[in-house]
């Protein structure tokens, strides 16, 4: 890659010449704050958080939007620049709820740990204010509080860009601005594939799930796993609060880039079912009583080596799921054709 020298913060530095800002300060390790960013989405500034100082420009500068140039001097961190995010943060939160004590997006809030870091309370322009708008809980698995929504972007673009559904987009001008659907008829009357990206992505607690177990971010554990309903591989992260999922989010798979469909997301109650099987049983006697993993592998095993003596390999089959992994399968089909030696093996294909 091609690299030119720009001067950030005072130091000299190479970096690739088709960088933007953003992803030249990054590289060298330079945190500058951003809301509305994300790698996967065409870079649109919206939340002006990134906004650096580059000598002889006009006005302050969106750094995921402008790219570097050779000799370009940057300051990421003035007294101007510093001053612009705080009134920035102040716009955002002067009709925002402050209700951090109780809004379940406490700990995991991208505005919350600005305001936090800029030491912005929301008093410079806590007089404007505007009527409450009513809070859509039309979906059947997340809620959406436009009154909490600070306009990033991020939901739209994501829905629009990455998912390809656009079952949202921003209405109104000016103060009366808002996310909304079609006609404003609310989430559930939409192309809404209900797929939670947009939830994913919201950077403060405007779409939410509809989570039964109540938790903070910090009294969860997160294990990465991957999604079990079909054989893509998407990879998710298990939130876990006292031994018990309460939550998924998608984790940045090759397969699946951070996002998921509706029942990866959604789709993990069944976890918790106090119907699911999570030992084997063994029929004895007509009841089934609970055994050991290695007591059911040699019960299979044996089974299978006395039919086939006495009946032959083909009659046995298999039938595997789209539960398991693309890996599991093609195994499942591999012991049936190598080992037990049939072409008697069948895929159900969807759930």
């Amino acid at each position: 890659m091609e690299k030119i020298i720009i001067i950030i913060n005072g130091k000299e530095a190479q970096v690739d010449k088709n960088f933007t800002i953003l992803q030249a300060a990054k590289s060298l390790g330079i945190e500058v704050p951003t809301i509305c960013n994300d790698n996967r989405l065409v870079p649109h500034g919206a939340c002006r958080m990134c906004v650096v100082e580059v000598k002889n420009a006009r006005a302050l500068l969106t750094a995921c939007t402008t790219p570097v140039a050779e000799g370009m001097e940057i300051n990421t961190h003035s007294e101007r620049v510093i001053n612009s995010r705080k009134t920035t943060l102040e716009l955002m939160i002067a009709n925002h709820p402050l209700d951090c004590l109780t809004c379940s997006k406490a700990g995991n809030c991208k505005l919350q740990d600005y305001c936090f870091e800029y030491d912005v309370t929301g008093e410079k322009f806590s007089g404007f204010d505007k009527d409450d708008l009513p809070i859509d809980d039309s979906n059947d698995f997340y809620t959406f509080d436009p009154n909490k929504c600070i306009l990033c972007g991020k939901c739209v673009k994501v829905c629009d860009e990455l998912q390809c559904t656009s079952a949202i987009g921003f209405s109104g001008r000016g103060f009366s601005t808002h996310v909304s659907h079609p006609f404003e008829a609310g989430m559930d009357y939409s192309t809404c594939v209900s797929c939670g990206n947009c939830v994913s992505v919201c950077p403060v607690g405007a779409l939410m799930p509809k989570e039964k177990t109540k938790f903070r971010e910090w009294e969860v554990k997160k294990t990465q796993t991957t999604c079990s309903y079909c054989g893509v591989g998407c990879q998710i992260e298990l939130k876990v609060k006292n031994n018990k999922v309460v939550g998924v989010d998608p984790a940045m798979g090759p397969s699946n880039d951070g996002l998921l469909c509706v029942k990866g997301k959604f789709g993990y109650k069944f976890i918790n079912h106090p119907d699911r099987l999570k030992i084997p049983l063994i029929k004895k006697d007509g009841v089934f009583n609970e055994a050991t993993w290695d007591e059911a592998y040699d019960l299979i095993a044996s089974k299978i080596n006395e039919i086939k003596k006495e009946h032959g390999s083909d009659s046995i089959a298999g039938l595997s799921s789209a539960r398991a992994t693309n890996e599991d399968n093609y195994l499942m089909q591999k012991m049936m054709r190598a080992v037990i030696g049939t072409n008697n093996i069948d895929h159900c294909a969807r759930l």
